[in-house]
This record gives structure tokens, sequence and C-alpha cells, in this order.
């Protein structure tokens, strides 16, 4: 259920970057994943909050500096990386009940459509590929920063936000009506290639 989250979120970092000031170019993903994360939060019985994230995926995003709206990013999540901090909870998201990560190992991100917003934030739309089931789904993406690093590189980062319904991807474990839905916060650094 978790994996929706994750993979929105990647396409989202990318709206941000839509301001014509910004340096286009190809931007990958941070490839230690130091500086990114794919992480989401779920209603435990409209008690409390349980978060988890994806500790491995990859991706990248395209910008189109000139016109923001060209832009584009892909992100690929490995299902398996799931981690809620509970070992046994993750051995059963992980199962046929969940993610079943056997049969569908990764999720996908890929946008269709961009949409500038405000100066630093937009809407990322793309096709997501969770659990063998693609949907449509709009990040709310803010670009949070850019420019040199200290090893002569050139970084972009933004954050990410959406909100999916497990049922729509074919995830029907009954966790009760505060558990319908599950939040995906994403935030990502590109380094630009």
């Amino acid at each position: 259920m978790y994996k929706k989250l994750f993979i929105g979120m990647f396409a989202l970092l990318f709206s941000g970057a839509l301001m014509a000031s910004q340096p286009g170019g190809v931007y990958k993903f941070d490839e230690q994943g130091q500086h990114q994360f794919v992480m989401f939060k779920i209603s435990h019985l409209g008690y409390s909050w349980l978060y988890g994230r994806f500790n491995d995926f990859s991706g990248e995003f395209k910008l189109d500096a000139e016109n923001p709206q060209n832009s584009s990013v892909t992100a690929t999540i490995q299902t398996a990386s799931i981690d809620s901090n509970h070992a046994e909870r993750d051995k059963h998201l992980r199962g046929e009940d969940f993610l079943n990560v056997s049969k569908f190992p990764t999720a996908t991100f890929k946008s269709t459509k961009i949409e500038v917003t405000g100066e630093n934030t937009g809407k990322i739309t793309g096709d997501l590929t969770l659990h063998g089931v693609t949907k449509s789904v709009t990040l709310d993406a803010k670009m949070l920063g850019h420019g040199k690093d200290p090893w002569g590189g050139y970084r972009m980062g933004f954050e990410a936000a959406t909100t999916l319904r497990l049922a729509d991807f074919g995830i029907t474990y009954n966790l009760g009506p505060a558990s319908e839905t599950v939040d995906m916060i994403i935030s990502v650094e590109g380094i630009r290639q």
C-alpha cells in the first residue's frame, strides 16, 4: 500500500524547478540515497499515525527552464525496501495482503503533465504503477533550492506530496475506514548530469 506514496513522490520534486531563471538539464536522484526520501503515513485505527519509507529508489527529472511545462520526471521504487521500523509488520506489508513484492517488485512513476502554480510550486501529474495497477495521480510539488555543491556539481531539490486510496491500486486488505488512504511525502535532490 505504501508503494503508491513513494512513487508519486519523485515526480513532484520537479514541478518546483519551473522558473525560467533556473538551470535546465537532466538531474539524476542522488545515487547514494543520502538526500532523498520516499515516505508515507497511514492512520492506525484512527488513533495514531504509522510512518514508514522506501529505502531503495531511483529516478531523474529533465528540466526545461524556458518552458517548464515541457519538463518531465521518472522514478522507480523497489517495493521490498519498505521500512516501517518493525520487522514483522514489514514482512506483512511485503506479502500478498499489501505490496506483494514477489509479484510486483517495483513501483514506477512517469509524468504526463507539469503545471506551474507559483514561483517555486507546481502540480505534477503522471502514471503511477503500483501493485500491478496503473493510475493517474497528481503531486503537489515545491522546489526547495538549487546551486553548486562543494564537489563541482550542481544540485536541485524538491519536495512533493499526494494522497492515495489503497483500493484504487488493488490493495483491499481491511484496515478499517480510517486507513483507506495513505499520505505520500517525497523529498529528493537531483544532481545535474
